[in-house]
């Protein structure tokens, strides 16, 4: 019996692909000799709302339908992509991304059953098909529950984004796979003033989840969230600049963890050795508090994916165990030249681009102690509580992030409210001088979106609350 995988509706009409017409191209792509080919098959739907200042200003619709071609040959790599899916246009496109090779001709392409994938997400509606006026209602509960919270309120900005990605793959390895992932994500930003001063705010979470997620989650909360976050700021001082222990709070500060080292241990920067934890597989890069681990398996996660863009089924990948560096983050080119196994981290933003090792649910899991002992310990210091943006070098693990929520600890409690707060390190140095690590793990709520080579991934960040023992803070000169 042949196996047909149906995709859903384009433009009206429906395509199919089946083994036998997989197999066909994926030995015209290796018609000239490449070491590997595969077919990546993308159906997606996504939608926009974006309510601004009580008035909704924006809405959008969009779907993309196409299969990118990608050939392997050594380090070289071939691509090529269409949107028109009949055979010829994709035969077309296999041989197109042939040329990256020239050395004869491959054998047959066997392609073993579809493999079961795990159920990490069962949505039973993607948000993206229920009716605009109904996602609508949550961004207008999100408006006015702002404005009711605080009369300082000046504007308030809410959005809602959301997708449905139907994906298929097959490789000449064999693997024949598919996926149908949902996101939907909430936003809420608020601005309050309050004389000469204005201060912003925000919140927001969502994940591989239905419109059902804001049942529990509400548009009113994740609103006065955003109102709590600005009021906080019109009564912050400036922050101390200088070398200070830092405590970082649970869940968003793995952000700081996801740019300063996560990044550093993706295989292809090590394959290329510019990364700093290049050739360092062994040896100690943290402090023995520190287990940090890639996990593709929490439920409804915004990073969780059921196969990664290579057909793969991830699992948990520990890269840091116990301060010892144990691993990286592989995609099949770089598996393939470190002698490494597939670890389910290939991951691409669109059959238009070619899949590169990414990161998932990038976490430092939960240490022993106490999160009121550890703020206890700091006679004086800065507590991150929410982060903004920053910037890392890859090479050296250098960083610069900005809080977007900071407090001053004085005598082991937090005190003024902090503005103007930079956390200036070095990512394998700050994960060192990890000297307390709580029990308070903390999965952050849905909405980072991860860029690397002009692509963007979903991915999501946990930690507990962290003790760093000395790190430089940006501010004003005490």
């Amino acid at each position: 019996m042949t196996e047909v995988y149906h995709a859903p509706f384009a433009m009206g009409q429906p395509y199919a692909v089946d083994p036998v017409s997989a197999e066909r191209w994926l030995s015209e792509a290796l018609s000239r000799g490449g070491d590997y080919a595969d077919l990546f098959f993308e159906y997606g739907a996504s939608g926009a709302l974006a309510f601004e200042d009580g008035l909704l200003k924006h809405a959008a619709r969009s779907v993309a339908l196409g299969v990118g071609v990608r050939v392997v040959k050594g380090d070289a790599t071939g691509l090529a992509f269409v949107e028109d899916l009949t055979p010829e246009a994709i035969s077309r496109a296999c041989r197109t991304a042939a040329q990256i090779a020239n050395s004869g001709k491959s054998g047959r392409i066997a392609l073993k059953p579809r493999i079961e994938v795990p159920s990490r997400y069962p949505v039973a509606v993607p948000s993206v098909d229920l009716p605009l006026a109904q996602k609508r209602v949550l961004l207008e509960r999100a408006d006015q529950a702002a404005r009711a919270a605080d009369a300082r309120v000046v504007r308030v900005d809410a959005s809602l984004s959301d997708e449905v990605r139907e994906i298929l793959i097959a490789t000449s390895s064999g693997v024949f796979a598919a996926d149908r992932q949902p996101l939907v994500r909430l936003g809420v930003r608020v601005i309050v003033e309050e004389g000469a001063v204005r201060q912003s705010g925000s919140s927001g979470g969502g994940g591989r989840v239905g419109l059902d997620f804001f049942d529990e989650h509400t548009p009113e909360a994740y609103a006065k969230e955003a109102v709590r976050q600005a009021t906080v700021m019109l009564t912050a001082r400036e922050a101390p600049a200088g070398e200070f222990p830092v405590v970082l709070g649970p869940g968003d500060s793995g952000i700081l963890l996801h740019e300063a080292v996560g990044h550093g241990l993706e295989a292809d920067f090590n394959r290329k050795k510019t990364s700093n934890y290049s050739d360092r597989i062994g040896q100690s890069v943290a402090s023995e508090l520190c287990t940090v681990v890639d996990d593709a398996r929490f439920a409804f996660s915004r990073g969780t994916i059921n196969i990664d863009d290579e057909g793969q089924v991830p699992e948990s990948t520990t890269l840091i165990e116990r301060g010892v560096l144990v691993g990286y983050m592989q995609d099949k080119q770089s598996a393939g030249a470190l002698g490494s196994p597939l670890t389910g981290n290939g991951r691409r933003e669109s059959y238009q681009a070619h899949p590169m090792p990414r990161m998932t649910n990038t976490l430092l899991l939960a240490g022993p102690d106490d999160p009121e002992d550890i703020i206890k310990s700091v006679r004086f210091g800065i507590y991150a509580s929410h982060f903004g943006g920053g910037q890392v070098d890859i090479s050296n693990g250098d960083f610069v992030f900005s809080l977007t929520e900071g407090y001053l600890i004085e005598d082991g409690k937090l005190t003024s409210p902090l503005k103007g707060v930079n956390l200036i390190g070095n990512g394998p140095e700050a994960m060192g001088r990890v000297s307390m690590l709580g029990r308070d793990f903390a999965l952050s709520d849905g909405i980072w979106t991860c860029g690397k080579d002009g692509q963007s991934v979903p991915v999501g960040v946990g930690c507990p609350t962290i003790k760093i023992s000395t790190m430089t803070v940006g501010g004003t000169q005490l």
